[in-house]
């Protein structure tokens, strides 16, 4: 039987993470384990204590790094190239939501705005074409 007061301090394992990060198929309802291992490999910084039978246990501070990892890919729309990036920098505690990082999403009001000066410009130039 499992102990559902785990305490905060307790390793979790990679089933009770993915479930507390949101990480399951919205159509089969399975946890997307697969993600944290791919993570794995690309991220360094995710260090999870693997026992008997390859069976990951991940610390309160891979749990935070997970966290800004998804984050970044998620919320702010990163590559893992761009994440990896932010992940080298010493100064990854400042980010937060109101950090621009130079990249949005692609249904974002900001994309529509900056399409919209792009276009007004492509105008501005072929009218000053057809001038001469």
């Amino acid at each position: 039987m499992k102990n559902i007061n785990k305490l905060s301090e307790a390793y979790k394992t990679i089933g009770e993470v993915t479930q507390e990060l949101g990480l399951i198929d919205k159509v089969t309802g399975e946890k997307q384990t697969h993600t944290l291992r791919y993570w794995e490999t690309q991220f360094k910084q995710i260090k999870p204590l693997v026992r008997a039978g390859n069976r990951r246990y991940y610390s309160k501070k891979d749990l935070k790094i997970i966290r800004t990892i998804m984050y970044l890919l998620k919320e702010k729309g990163l590559t893992i190239k761009g994440v990896k990036k932010l992940l080298n920098n010493s100064d990854i505690q400042s980010l937060d939501e109101n950090v621009n990082l130079g990249v949005y999403k692609q249904n974002s009001k900001a994309t529509g705005i900056i399409k919209e000066k792009i276009k007004n410009i492509s105008k501005i130039i072929k009218e000053l074409k057809n001038y001469k």
